[in-house]
């Protein structure tokens, strides 16, 4: 006799075709391909990709919810813009998750992993390409809240982080001065220094500050180009 499971009926699908859109569009948008407001047309997608609108308006969907777009009432489906309060926010929750995960020195394992990243972030800084050195940086600082060891927590900020990217892509354009790789990785270098040391407590300081000092870089490009 055959019993009923709970995993009767259940099919195992390989990432749906929604999925694959939605991931190739976030790497446009990341890239710099769509601007901040930029409306996506889900027509012209679905056209130039020769698949159903249906798939692309899931992407879209899922793209809503990794926080790359929004939905505006006369427009559909646009790219999120940054605003103060926005920018304010996702800074916020960074210095909250950061300093939280340096509140404590942290175990060999958990240094030999920031330490990688924190080299990897070295490494792209040198080869002088924005999007790669933005990239490497947010990848360090998201393996400080690795060591929090909370895969709820490394969704959260990895979600925040991808928004935060796409406005820091976009804004460079405004701003440039802040793009020397050697400045980059020096702003850094404080925050890693009291990491290797044990230091807990100068460890929230430098993150605290490094994430108040690029806060407030970022808020002054933000009102410097809606005041041209």
């Amino acid at each position: 006799m055959t019993h009923m499971t709970a995993l009767d009926g259940l099919a195992v699908r390989r990432t749906t075709a929604a999925q694959q859109v939605a991931d190739g569009l976030s790497e446009r948008i990341l890239a710099g391909a769509f601007r901040p407001g930029d409306r996506l047309r889900e027509s012209a997608i679905a056209a130039e990709l020769g698949i159903a609108r249906n798939t692309v308006r899931e992407a879209v969907r899922l793209l809503e919810h990794g926080g790359l777009v929004r939905f505006d009432g006369n427009r559909g489906a646009v790219t999120v813009s940054p605003t103060p309060a926005t920018v304010d926010e996702l800074y916020t929750a960074r210095e909250h998750l950061e300093s939280a995960a340096l509140a404590t020195p942290l175990t060999d394992a958990h240094l030999t992993s920031v330490e990688r990243a924190f080299n990897d972030f070295v490494a792209a800084a040198g080869t002088q390409e924005r999007a790669d050195t933005v990239a490497a940086d947010l990848a360090f600082h998201a393996s400080i809240v690795a060591t929090l060891d909370n895969s709820r927590l490394d969704s959260f900020y990895a979600t925040l982080t991808r928004e935060l990217r796409f406005y820091l892509m976009a804004l460079s354009a405004h701003e440039r001065e802040d793009e020397n790789p050697s400045k980059v990785v020096a702003e850094h270098e404080p925050l890693m220094a009291a990491i290797r040391a044990g230091d807990a407590g100068r460890a929230q300081r430098e993150v605290r500050h490094h994430i108040a000092t690029n806060a407030a870089r970022v808020q002054g490009i933000l009102a410097g180009r809606d005041g041209d």
